[in-house]
């Protein structure tokens, strides 16, 4: 079966969407879903950057494995293309990057966006990844068992 893949954007790819990439991640190895790829990118990243170190703690601190090969990378028109979805952190991204269909946002998911914790202290950055960690369930039931991959 090919792979699916589900793609998070947010600013710069160091906080929120690594994280959102390492949470459902996490989650589809415990449902023993393996073909899905999960990716992050940023409207504004500069390539190559390692994910924010308050991010990677608040990911250690959740036992949610992260490599540490991440690098942060710059959303290019390819990339929507070629996800199965793209997941955006907040309306203002979506509308930004594309009137695609394959493009959403949390707010639309979820109900709301997903604020940037980037400068604030590590309870934030928990915060942030509880509310992902939350919807990464929602993503799985909307965009894999309803496609009919799971049978």
């Amino acid at each position: 079966m090919k792979h699916k893949i589900i793609l998070f954007v947010c600013s710069g790819n160091t906080c929120r969407s690594p994280m959102a990439e390492a949470a459902l991640r996490s989650e589809l190895k415990k449902r023993k879903i393996p073909w899905i790829a999960v990716r992050s990118a940023g409207t504004g990243a500069e390539a190559g950057n390692a994910m924010s170190p308050l991010a990677a703690e608040a990911l250690k601190n959740a036992a949610i494995p992260v490599s540490p090969k991440f690098r942060s990378r710059k959303l290019t028109e390819k990339m929507i293309k070629e996800a199965h979805v793209v997941i955006c952190m907040t309306e203002a991204q979506k509308n930004m990057i594309s009137s695609a269909e394959n493009v959403v946002s949390f707010a639309q998911l979820c109900g709301r966006d997903i604020p940037d914790p980037y400068g604030q202290d590590l309870g934030v950055y928990t915060a942030t990844l509880g509310v992902l960690c939350a919807c990464a369930p929602l993503i799985i039931e909307r965009y894999i068992l309803k496609q009919g991959d799971i049978l």
